[in-house]
């Protein structure tokens, strides 16, 4: 991944981003005390399976796995397993040996291959879930209750699962104990805010989510779990907002600004916007043309208008066409979207391109190199753009292997699926390794980029 600023746009374009920074590794395993393990070469006790957190733990967080009481280099093949809301299975497994003293550890010991992944991957055998069912997306709707996580030690390294010889549940939530849901429905806002516990004012989000329409609140929720009070934003396609809307009017968003630097728990003079795909594109729009945005982090957006026109008062910016023919078939057969757009940087004064000129907020663009719904060469030129007019507000960090998804650490990496615009199967980029390192990282940036910009001011 690289990183740019204003100082070192053209110097850094052509580094890596392993060449700029060590990868964090694996998120850190939980520690806990060790238990009094078995004399070797003996079986003292029953195998079972030790957890940190024990019990449950929020969903993006570390989860250390541990596994005791099997025999001196026995091998093994731990299985997770995890139903969505519609009842969808995800499961994913990997192959190990326990050590001398029939101790595993997923901390220190390195999966072997044969399973869905392998190698030293503490957190393997979540973000290698993967569907039952192909192509499916694993979708947090409802956010009060957590996903249950079934964990498995079976005997031996068979294509088949051996005898069972353990099994755990662990929930995955996304509420910490204390952070309130509150639902919005004032004036035209149709949204929930999420107020870390206490009496004190935080640092102010809006996460607004990409096309689909909805309300969309895991991000949100997980964020206010972090200290930041979020409003999770609908625009379309929710309770009475238009369901196809032929403008998206920045008075709309405007009017959740200020609602949020209203509430007596938001820390002001400003708030922060983070947003997916159009999201993204509907927050870098904010941050041209309305007052009080001071932090932006853009994930896989486009900087010009698409699908849906912005309008703001008797400002009009049109949107760029697509050209769905430009389409092309892979050799999996699947859609490859990747040259639909037209290039708004080819064509001088397009109306299309998001006037950032205008921005005074911080801007952060987190692009996936292996998108294949939005180039992320785009958020290279509009910085470029930026620089040549001599502003220095903002950073570029692009992630190798990384697709058009961008989630919060640990959700299952979805490659293939649903084009968000064309409606068919097609390729949306990624690769498992790369993905689930690029998850941890963005997600420890978005918020200490919040966190320097939003406290204090």
């Amino acid at each position: 991944m690289w990183q740019v600023s204003a100082r070192s746009l053209c110097r850094a374009s052509s580094r890596t981003w392993q060449s700029r920074l060590s990868w964090p590794g694996p998120a850190p395993a939980a520690s806990w005390s060790p238990a009094t393990a078995p004399a070797r070469g003996l079986s003292s006790m029953a195998p079972s399976i030790r957890l940190s957190p024990a019990a449950r733990s929020l969903f993006d967080e570390p989860l250390a796995i541990a596994v005791q009481g099997l025999g001196p280099r026995q091998q093994v093949t731990l299985r997770t397993s995890l139903r969505d809301e519609t009842g969808e299975l995800f499961q994913a497994s990997a192959r190990y040996q326990a050590g001398d003293d029939g101790e595993l550890d997923l901390a220190r010991s390195p999966a072997l291959p044969g399973g869905s992944f392998s190698g030293l991957e503490p957190m393997g055998l979540l973000w290698a879930l993967q569907p039952q069912k192909p192509f499916w997306r694993l979708v947090k709707r409802d956010v009060q209750s957590p996903f249950l996580l079934q964990l498995e030690v079976f005997e031996g390294h068979g294509e088949r699962p051996g005898q069972l010889l353990a099994q755990a549940q662990h929930e995955r939530a996304f509420l910490r104990d204390g952070v309130r849901r509150v639902p919005v429905r004032e004036g035209r806002i149709r949204a929930t805010l999420f107020l870390p516990p206490g009496e004190d004012t935080f640092p102010g989000i809006i996460d607004i989510h990409g096309l689909g329409g909805g309300l969309f609140e895991p991000r949100a929720s997980l964020l206010a779990n972090h200290g930041f009070a979020t409003l999770a934003l609908a625009y379309y396609q929710f309770e009475d907002l238009p369901q196809e809307p032929k403008e998206l009017h920045l008075e709309y968003f405007e009017e959740a600004v200020n609602y949020m630097l209203q509430h007596p728990q938001v820390k002001g003079p400003g708030v922060g916007l983070l947003g997916f795909s159009k999201g993204g594109e509907v927050s870098l729009a904010m941050a041209a043309f309305l007052k009080n945005i001071v932090a932006v982090v853009s994930l896989n957006a486009p900087v010009f208008a698409t699908c849906i026109p912005f309008s703001y008062k008797d400002k009009i910016i049109p949107t760029v066409t697509l050209q769905e023919h430009k389409a092309k078939a892979t050799n999996s057969k699947f859609l490859d979207y990747f040259d639909v757009m037209d290039d708004p940087f080819q064509a001088p004064g397009n109306q299309s391109l998001i006037p950032l000129e205008k921005a005074e907020a911080q801007l952060l663009f987190l692009v996936g190199q292996d998108d294949r719904v939005v180039k992320c060469d785009y958020a290279t030129e509009v910085c470029k753009i930026l620089q040549a007019q001599g502003k220095g507000n903002f950073q570029i960090l692009s992630y190798p292997g990384t697709g058009h998804c961008i989630d919060p650490p640990f959700f299952p990496l979805y490659r293939i699926g649903t084009h968000p615009v064309f409606h068919k199967r097609a390729i949306l980029g990624g690769e498992f390794w790369a993905y689930s390192k690029a998850q941890v990282h963005a997600w420890s940036q978005i918020q200490a980029f919040f966190k320097k910009h939003l406290i204090g001011n």
